[in-house]
């Protein structure tokens, strides 16, 4: 029988690193992030990493990797994400991957196709065309290029807007038929999702105290420290809280301003996040948080009729 692979999906709030730490001590597993901010170092405050102290109970993978200099790709995550599941069922141990970012997911399970080569040139046409018209262009374009995708990014994900027109553009197709034809499945494990979806209005209160929490422990310091040390360029900064931080650091906002639009931005996140999950095949939804005693029992039944 092929081994088991737990996938944890849920927005941010939701509780995921407490039940992946709960299910891995009951299960002898090992936890792999699946989160585009937790791969890179000394960006702490404004991201879910684990504890220490979490990290000492259960052999946590794929966090701090690199300098936030560094662009880690979904190709990048993936090919890692892979190397380490393969590690972990080596040592017969339940691999358990958790994280909000659902592209990565995506990319670790069901692979990504070979698309054309990031085209700096092209990135910067578009962004500057972005800038010269009206809000919504850049999706009004991509609706036109390739409708399906569009309806999957959000009008105000730019990124991946800029990075689907690229595709359209530079592989003169959809950047849906392109995924279609070139994906790379992962294989050689039964896969088990496992969604938290916890009462909304109890999520957002969750959400809202993290951003102010952000602040408090100091995000704004851990900024400064990030852009004297690698500039303003990296994309890595344009995470959510560190872009606001920065804002406040230039002077075009202040500190309260900025934990209210922390607390928006998560708000909005988590709306998007789900949004993407819940086209994830064959989640078991859980209605509640992740550390609560009974979702963490009935996640656990999950997993044991499952190995």
């Amino acid at each position: 029988m092929e081994p088991l692979l737990v996938a944890l999906l849920g927005p941010t709030g939701s509780g995921k690193t407490s039940l992946s730490l709960s299910l891995a001590e009951r299960f002898g597993g090992e936890i792999v992030s699946c989160d585009s901010v937790a791969v890179y170092r000394e960006m702490d405050l404004g991201t879910a990493k684990p504890t220490p102290q979490e990290c000492g109970r259960i052999p946590h993978h794929l966090i701090d990797l690199f300098p936030p200099s560094h662009f880690c790709t979904a190709g990048n995550y993936s090919r890692l994400a892979r190397q380490a599941i393969a590690a972990i069922s080596a040592r017969r141990h339940l691999p358990i991957v958790t994280g909000g970012t659902g592209l990565y997911l995506r990319a670790l399970l069901e692979g990504l196709f070979p698309g054309p080569q990031r085209s700096e040139e092209l990135r910067d046409r578009l962004r500057r065309s972005s800038a010269r018209r009206s809000p919504g262009w850049l999706h009004r374009l991509l609706r036109r290029l390739d409708p399906a995708a569009a309806q999957r990014i959000h009008p105000n994900d730019h990124p991946k807007l800029i990075r689907a027109i690229e595709v359209c553009l530079a592989a003169r197709q959809p950047l849906t038929e392109a995924w279609q034809a070139g994906r790379d499945p992962l294989t050689g494990y039964r896969i088990l999702r496992i969604g938290l979806n916890p009462p909304r209005p109890l999520l957002y209160s969750r959400i809202e105290a993290r951003a102010s929490q952000m602040f408090s422990r100091g995000l704004i310091e851990e900024t400064r420290t990030l852009l004297q040390k690698y500039g303003e360029s990296p994309r890595a900064f344009d995470a959510l809280g560190y872009r606001q931080a920065s804002a406040v650091l230039h002077g075009e906002i202040t500190e309260a301003q900025a934990i209210a639009a922390t607390r928006q931005a998560h708000r909005n996140y988590a709306k998007r996040q789900l949004t993407w999950f819940r086209r994830e095949p064959d989640v078991h939804w859980l209605p509640g948080f992740g550390d609560a005693p009974e979702i963490a029992a009935e996640a656990a039944q999950l997993v044991e009729k499952n190995l």
